[in-house]
């Protein structure tokens, strides 16, 4: 595996993700902000951020099989949330679980959750963007 996670002493203990990943591949995979699209288009989950942070994360997974890899190469992750409030942190963890128990296992890379105004069209609440490194 190219990609080991810690939390360093020193550091807060978060259970969302840890505060560090250590990469020792060879191949950067940069994946491109996963909105929830499946995979002929169409918006899923409409108006439900978990619903929406799930198939973010499942199309990042999809990308990641399409190159040979999976959530254990991802180094960093970057969620981008339409008028982010801290009380919408449940429903995003929520979405991040759901999504795990499809992928085999929560997801715990290094992460950034950014609030921003809007993204490419009205109905998406949330962007996901990824880097994984591959052996």
């Amino acid at each position: 595996m190219a990609i080991t996670l810690v939390n360093p002493e020193g550091l807060p203990e978060i259970g969302a993700y840890r505060q560090v990943s250590v990469a020792t591949g060879s191949r950067l995979v940069f994946i491109a902000g996963q909105v929830a699209w499946d995979a002929r288009g169409a918006t899923v989950g409409e108006g439900d951020l978990a619903a929406q942070v799930e198939q973010c994360y499942l199309n990042i997974g999809t990308a990641l099989a399409g190159v040979g890899g999976s959530f254990d190469d991802v180094a960093k992750l970057t969620l981008h949330v339409v008028d982010w409030t801290p009380d919408k942190m449940p429903l995003v963890l929520e979405g991040i679980a759901r999504a795990g128990a499809k992928l085999g296992g929560t997801p715990v890379p290094p992460g950034t959750l950014l609030g921003v105004a809007a993204l490419d069209v009205p109905e998406h609440l949330v962007e996901v963007e990824a880097t994984a490194v591959l052996d």
